[in-house]
């Protein structure tokens, strides 16, 4: 069964907890048979729901949809003047695809885009990012400048200061960045950033700006790396969902108007407190093959400089991938 639209057993789910299948299936006048449809196909968008005999369907852990509203409510008057919409659905293919499809035909700036569910939520260099229902945030934003895309070089690092700066409103302060765009906590990844570029070179151009968070995450969920989430950095209660998405919309509203008039500049020194890596030895893999050595920051153009045994060099984040640690 499609989850193309949210199923009428969730909704019933989140109103009433241990509704049995009986009662759900008259509640909503469907077939017994059909409930249990909607009931897999929940578990196979990734919400944890069990069958107790004589008691019924539970949910296993909380469930915030996302609402516009609430996560409007995030915003000052002034950031909600700045923002051109907010967009929530159920399923899209994924946030930045959508807002990609709409640069060209709505003119507008700061275009946000959020999603229960993606199909086809990717991360950096064509990888998956897999989002259980209501186990994260996928939230993108579409920003327009009027310079050419060199100007936005360092634009991943300066966006991981605003994410960070967003978690800390939430009460969440272990945070740090782990170069080129993750979100990490004790060298485990709590949430990705994938920015990709759109207009003229020589500009205008746009910016579509994709964050995804881990929020509460079943600890067979197949990840490619350590991985941590906010349940587990907030003792088992991790932040409200729409409020956290609507601290991050605040932050990138701000920052991002920022960043167009200031550049990585204006990041550079809160980057460097939150850096996970200076000082540590660290592998650089790429085309080009790999490199071993000493991060020691960033440079101004928002490459990584990595001290090495031939000298100190800068690597681009559009050709590497780092491994903390030595080989």
């Amino acid at each position: 069964m499609s989850l193309a639209t949210p199923p009428a057993v969730l909704a019933a789910l989140l109103d009433r907890p241990d509704a049995s299948g009986a009662d759900l299936a008259r509640q909503l006048g469907i077939s017994r048979a059909a409930v249990w449809k909607q009931i897999q196909a929940l578990r196979a968008a990734g919400l944890a729901v069990t069958a107790r005999a004589g008691i019924g369907y539970r949910l296993d852990a909380p469930l915030e949809l996302l609402d516009a509203a609430a996560i409007l409510a995030g915003l000052d008057a002034g950031q909600q003047a700045r923002l051109g919409d907010l967009a929530v659905h159920w399923q899209l293919d994924s946030t930045n695809s959508a807002l990609l499809r709409r640069a060209g035909e709505d003119r507008r700036d700061r275009l946000a885009c959020l999603a229960e569910l993606q199909t086809q939520g990717r991360g950096r260099r064509g990888r998956t990012w897999r989002t259980p229902l209501g186990g994260g945030l996928a939230l993108s934003l579409l920003k327009r400048f009027d310079g050419a895309m060199t100007g936005l070089a360092g634009l991943s690092a300066a966006v991981g200061v605003m994410v960070v700066r967003a978690l800390a409103d939430c009460g969440v302060d272990q945070a740090r960045l782990k170069w080129p765009n993750d979100v990490i906590a004790g060298d485990r990844k709590l949430a990705g950033i994938l920015i990709e570029l759109g207009g003229d070179a020589l500009g205008p151009c746009h910016a579509v700006i994709g964050i995804g968070i881990n929020l509460r995450l079943d600890p067979a969920t197949a990840i490619d790396q350590p991985w941590t989430d906010l349940s587990n950095l907030a003792g088992g209660t991790p932040p409200d969902r729409n409020r956290l998405a609507g601290r991050v919309l605040a932050r990138l509203i701000d920052g991002l108007d920022r960043f167009a008039s200031h550049g990585l500049a204006a990041f550079a020194g809160d980057y460097a407190r939150l850096d996970a890596l200076r000082g540590r030895p660290v592998r650089a893999i790429g085309p080009g093959g790999e490199r071993i050595g000493i991060a020691r920051g960033l440079g101004a153009d928002g490459s990584l400089r990595l001290e090495t045994g031939q000298g100190e060099v800068g690597v681009d984040s559009g050709e590497v991938s780092i491994r903390l640690g030595e080989r």
